[in-house]
């Protein structure tokens, strides 16, 4: 299998890459600090790039690109913050490729086009409180009424929630126990029954809104219903494709801070030489090196096998797992060698550090991504509740 990148894909890589610096980089931050999204001009001119629906179809707005075009543009900027990467994951490996996949004709034609513009952000509505690996257990509920569908329930830590302009919410629709039951429904914010809980604070990925979605007698539109019960198989396999995103955004923070450590051995200076002259540090940053390579090759690998369908939920899952392991080893050992300053606010690495304890929980734990790896190894299915 070849990995190279095409000549189109390194030229818009070097091009992303030279944003990320100039735009988001003296940004990111106080976007950290202040626990806020990018400015909106930021969005605008990630829009104007093409990098906003980059990989949705061309007749409803889109690119019309390969998944790992996007994922090239996702390291890149998230190399610098993941909230600078945000848009572009979201409209390109979010729950958007579920409208994209699964969506009617008239759905993809009122919902993809604003997608493409930026002018809508969809987040996804799956957790809740007992209901997180184990999502089958769901108790979100969709009842059919004259007017549409009635939605009652509660999901848990949305990222997006109170911030995005609609959620695809995972609900039960009908009695069939299990996953048989489960579908999804877009809800849009400001339908009458939708409310959010507070914001949460988190320890790292500060500015990435959060919070409950609660859905008190809310009731969606008929043509709002994305998936019909039965269709929880059809939501994972698009699920899939946001992992590989979440472990991209991993990779970028490796890689961001693999830069870093890389810049300061070169120009941090004891008994008279560069710090990359001990071989502690060169042994470091050769670790840093290979599982940074590693894990780009192991999210290349599920990316470019989502050509024309879905990546395999094994390749996925061990990108996922590699590149979050891989960010969380990288930026500690990136603030071994910058010391001090590596645990210092006023430097970058103490704020990877922080990001990169964050996409393990989300986009489903390690733990239950080892449990698929090992199911795929092995043949066979493993059920928890046994």
């Amino acid at each position: 299998m070849d990995f190279r990148l095409s000549d189109e894909q390194r030229i818009l890589q070097q091009t992303v890459r030279e944003f990320a610096d100039r735009e988001c980089k003296p940004l990111a931050a106080v976007w950290d600090r202040e626990a806020r999204v990018p400015d909106r001009q930021v969005l605008e001119q990630m829009v104007q790039m093409g990098l906003v629906g980059m990989c949705l179809p061309q007749e409803y707005g889109g690119g019309g690109q390969e998944l790992l075009s996007a994922i090239v543009c996702i390291e890149q900027l998230a190399r610098v913050s993941p909230l600078c990467a945000a848009a572009v994951f979201e409209s390109n490996v979010g729950p958007v490729r579920v409208v994209e996949l699964f969506g009617t004709e008239e759905q993809k034609r009122r919902i993809l086009p604003h997608v493409c513009r930026g002018e809508m952000q969809i987040s996804v509505g799956m957790t809740e409180a007992e209901a997180g690996s184990a999502l089958t257990d769901l108790r979100t509920r969709a009842t059919k009424v004259d007017r549409g569908w009635r939605l009652d329930g509660r999901k848990v830590f949305c990222t997006g929630g109170g911030e995005s302009e609609a959620y695809l919410v995972y609900c039960r629709i009908d009695d069939q126990p299990g996953a048989k039951g489960i579908g999804a429904l877009l809800v849009e914010k400001g339908t009458p029954g939708l409310s959010f809980g507070k914001q949460e604070r988190f320890m790292g990925m500060r500015g990435f809104p959060s919070s409950d979605l609660v859905f008190d007698d809310c009731v969606v539109p008929t043509g709002n219903l994305i998936v019909p019960a039965g269709g929880f198989r059809s939501l994972m396999q698009c699920f899939d494709i946001e992992r590989c995103g979440n472990a991209t955004m991993a990779l970028g923070i490796a890689t961001g801070a693999l830069e870093v450590a890389a810049a300061y051995a070169m120009e941090r200076r004891t008994f008279g030489k560069p710090i990359a002259e001990r071989q502690a540090i060169q042994m470091m940053i050769a670790d840093m090196a290979t599982r940074v390579d590693a894990a780009r090759l192991l999210v290349y690998r599920a990316a470019l096998g989502a050509q024309g369908g879905f990546p395999s939920i094994r390749e996925t899952s061990m990108a996922k797992v590699f590149a979050n392991e891989t960010a969380k080893a990288v930026t500690d050992m990136a603030m071994e060698i910058l010391g001090g300053y590596g645990y210092s606010a006023e430097f970058p690495v103490e704020r990877m550090l922080r990001d990169s304890r964050g996409w393990p929980l989300a986009g489903g734990t390690l733990q239950i991504q080892k449990i698929l790896i090992a199911a795929a190894v092995l043949g066979r299915t493993f059920d928890q509740r046994k």
